[in-house]
């Protein structure tokens, strides 16, 4: 039976997701921010809101269908959080369109970049929209007229869609008043005009509005009365009921083509549609009013991500640099076996390059005295070097084990993918444990040195995902020290085989020791905070959750335990409340980079242990995923994460929001002249400079 906790003490988990969109949309609004990346902010936004509808909200309708009247450890059911949630996002979707037709489209049109509107072409322009239309949209287009044989046809998850309204008969005398056109996925949703035609440098125009002006060609006769775009949401969580399947890969592969298809769960439509076509559509889609979400746009600014790339304006942009390299590691080909013999190797991306990780999985593979190569894939991308590597090591022999993830959610079909080709080359591909999804990031290769074997690992708290690498903060750790590589082997022995879990020496491994280590860390500063030493917790995640570390860190902070927490999304702990809570703080950073590290740290008397992790402090992380939570053993590397991880990020005066009792952020303010952003900084200190370029990822 779950413990009971006090309401009271805990925040909503979806209001939280709402409020962290908040705090993204903020960067849209910043005019210190290069127009073009408060475009790609706005973009993020649609795109966190389309998940958040697609699994969050999806999953508290399913819930109300069901009738179930549990709620979470705020005490709110489904039906509750839902009306709160419809009534946040109206907010949030409205604001995000305000910024965009009011203040993103005008600065951008100053710098010379220009959305072209469809009531503003001249001659010369719309020729050429007709030109395009005919030789590029209209052959892809399939208009379904509804009728009794045709009826409203199945509408693609997120996908760009018109309501036409007809008068007339067709060539059959059929009188429909009605058609469903699908705007084809091939054509990009902004399309760049000729600078001759434009007179821009850079004039785009909405496929949107290219169909909006030509679809009357595809009703050849027939009077268009009304063209209304609209996109629809829908439940994409995938089932797969794994207690019963016999082939992972297999039934997910059944699966994922019905993620286009799940129930209607938001529709969105253009600010000028009809009450009438609007009603016909929730209709369709089994949605109600509140479903409804009106834009003043494209329906999709999700797809207007790719335009910051067409434009080639540095000006408009965040300045480019080169992420830096150790000192060490600088050498073209250095050999990362002899260095990590040397000592542990940390690396902080995306300040610093992901080029050495590549440089070890590709050296592992070609070096004729590695014998194996064990891997965990959680995300890695349709283009992989690294696993273009696992691939070679494995075509030449080498024993290569890759744990692949397939219920990585978005990523399963380029998942299910690399387990195809890499079992095509002879590698073993395992999926994990029933039950629990392989979220941690290890990598060891085995060698044979002077007649023996020694171990090599990578741990990190990110994603072996280049592209990523260049997006998210994270740190990575390359040891041979024997007894963690004596550990990540037993957790690959768990994953691959059968058996009880072993105890091992450092790392903290979910779901089996995770939680109650954190827990007993937390609980050990309480009992120095209450023998009268100096306690302190400063702990760097991504999402806070859980109910019973919750509780612990209240208990800590009644105790006297000052913490720190540096969450970047959701967080369900009320800070400041006193009696309860008011030696603990919440910062969020909001910059540049996805803020992705897991860093905790404990005082511990003077002791001052640092672990870095792949796991939030979240139900899922702690009991139904493989995580693993390793500490830095090496005092300078140990210093370096408190510094590059934690106290440059609770100096932040720039790009930190802090958090108040009742769940609100509020940007942090100062009155001192000495600004300090925290990603700037690091890029200033690791980073190279252009002009010094590595060959660096």
């Amino acid at each position: 039976m779950a413990k009971k906790y006090p309401p009271q003490h805990f925040l909503n988990r979806e209001l939280g997701l709402l409020e962290f969109n908040r705090r993204v949309l903020a960067q849209a609004e910043n005019p210190d921010i290069p127009p073009l990346e408060r475009l790609k902010y706005l973009c993020i936004v649609s795109s966190n809101l389309d998940e958040f509808f697609e699994i969050r909200v999806a999953g508290l309708k399913e819930q109300v269908k069901l009738g179930a009247v549990a709620s979470g450890p705020d005490g709110l059911d489904a039906a509750q959080i839902l009306r709160r949630v419809r009534d946040q996002a109206h907010q949030i979707i409205e604001r995000q369109y305000q910024i965009f037709n009011k203040d993103i489209v005008p600065t951008l049109a100053i710098a010379g970049v220009h959305f072209l509107r469809r009531t503003h072409w001249n001659e010369v322009q719309s020729a050429w929209v007709k030109d395009f239309f005919l030789r590029e949209v209209m052959p892809v287009l399939t208009p379904i007229g509804l009728d009794p044989s045709h009826p409203f046809p199945r509408v693609l998850n997120k996908s760009l869609n018109f309501a036409v309204e007809l008068n007339g008969k067709d060539a059959f005398g059929r009188n429909s008043a009605m058609a469903i056109v699908q705007a084809p996925r091939v054509l990009p949703r902004a399309i760049k005009m000729p600078v001759e035609i434009s007179g821009y440098e850079h004039g785009f125009v909405f496929l949107s509005s290219i169909l909006h002006a030509h679809v009357g060609e595809l009703f050849s006769g027939m009077e268009v009365l009304g063209c209304h775009q609209f996109r629809v949401t829908r439940n994409s969580d995938l089932f797969v009921d794994e207690e019963e399947v016999k082939n992972l890969r297999i039934s997910l592969q059944g699966e994922l083509p019905q993620r286009h298809f799940g129930d209607a769960v938001r529709l969105e439509v253009a600010d000028n549609c009809s009450p009438e076509m609007a009603e016909f559509l929730l209709q369709q889609f089994d949605l109600k009013p509140d479903d409804l979400y009106r834009v003043h746009g494209p329906v999709n600014l999700v797809r207007l991500m790719r335009i910051p790339d067409e434009v080639d304006r540095e000006d408009l942009k965040f300045p480019p640099f080169v992420p830096g390299m150790p000192p060490a590691l600088q050498k073209k080909g250095a050999d990362m076996f002899k260095l990590i013999r040397k000592g542990d190797v940390l690396l902080h991306q995306p300040y610093q390059s992901f080029r050495p990780v590549i440089d070890f999985i590709q050296q592992a593979a070609s070096d004729p005295q590695v014998v194996s190569i064990k891997q965990t894939v959680y995300r890695t991308g349709a283009d992989s070097a690294i696993m273009e590597a696992l691939v070679a090591a494995a075509q030449t022999g080498k024993e290569v084990t890759v744990v692949v993830e397939l219920l990585a959610r978005f990523d399963e079909e380029a998942n299910i993918n690399w387990a195809s080709r890499l079992e095509q080359a002879g590698a073993h591909v395992v999926y994990g444990v029933v039950g629990h999804k392989t979220h941690a990031k290890m990598l060891m290769v085995i060698r044979r040195e002077d007649g023996k074997l020694r171990r090599y690992v990578h741990l990190a708290t990110g994603n072996y995902h280049p592209r990523t690498a260049k997006l998210y903060t994270d740190f990575g750790l390359f040891t041979c020290n024997e007894e963690m590589c004596s550990d990540v082997n037993q957790v690959f022995v768990q994953l691959t085989g059968l058996g009880k879990a072993s105890k091992l020496s450092h790392l903290w491994q979910s779901p089996f020791t995770l939680h109650s280590q954190i827990l007993r860390a937390i609980q050990n500063e309480t009992k120095l905070a209450k023998a009268g030493k100096n306690a302190q917790i400063i702990a760097k995640m991504n999402a806070l959750l859980e109910p019973e570390v919750i509780m612990a860190l209240y208990e800590a902070s009644r105790a006297g335990v000052k913490i720190d927490l540096i969450v970047r999304g959701v967080c369900t702990l009320r800070p400041g409340v006193p009696g309860l809570s008011e030696n603990i703080t919440v910062r969020s950073i909001i910059g540049r980079f996805l803020e992705h590290t897991r860093i905790f740290y404990f005082r511990n008397d003077l002791a001052h242990d640092v672990y870095l992790s792949s796991a939030d402090w979240m139900d899922r992380n702690f009991f139904r995923r493989i995580e693993v939570c390793f500490p830095l053993l090496d005092g300078k590397l140990k210093k370096r994460v408190i510094d590059e991880g934690l106290k440059v990020y609770l100096q932040d005066n720039c790009q930190a929001w802090e958090m108040d009792s009742n769940g609100g952020w509020h940007l942090k303010t100062t009155r001192s002249t000495a600004l300090k952003c925290a990603q700037s900084i690091l890029l200033e200190t690791l980073a190279s400079k252009p002009s010094l370029s590595i060959d660096g990822i």
